[in-house]
């Protein structure tokens, strides 16, 4: 299981890894904050990413805010780190 902290950034144009800023990684989303959508988009795109289904994507930490912890079942740590490192490219 892997978990990460992402800050998210809602109202995008597309939803996308925009890097990292100290320890967490820069989410883009295509979805506005309001009503959970913004984490229902982070969700599907962190699931897409690491190749594994929505119900093995949770945010743990932080549905309110935009910084969050989300843990990712079914993929280790690096591999999901070095996903993010190459989506940011």
């Amino acid at each position: 299981m892997a978990r990460i902290t992402i800050k998210a950034h809602p109202r995008a144009a597309r939803s996308e890894v925009a890097g990292k800023v100290g320890a967490a990684w820069k989410l883009r989303l295509a979805a506005p904050p309001a009503e959970g959508k913004a984490n229902q988009e982070c969700v599907r795109f962190l699931a897409e990413l690491a190749g594994v289904p929505r119900s093995r994507v949770r945010v743990v930490s932080g549905a309110a805010a935009r910084t969050k912890i989300v843990e990712v079942e079914g993929v280790a740590q690096e591999e999901l780190e070095a996903r993010l490192a190459r989506g940011s490219g």
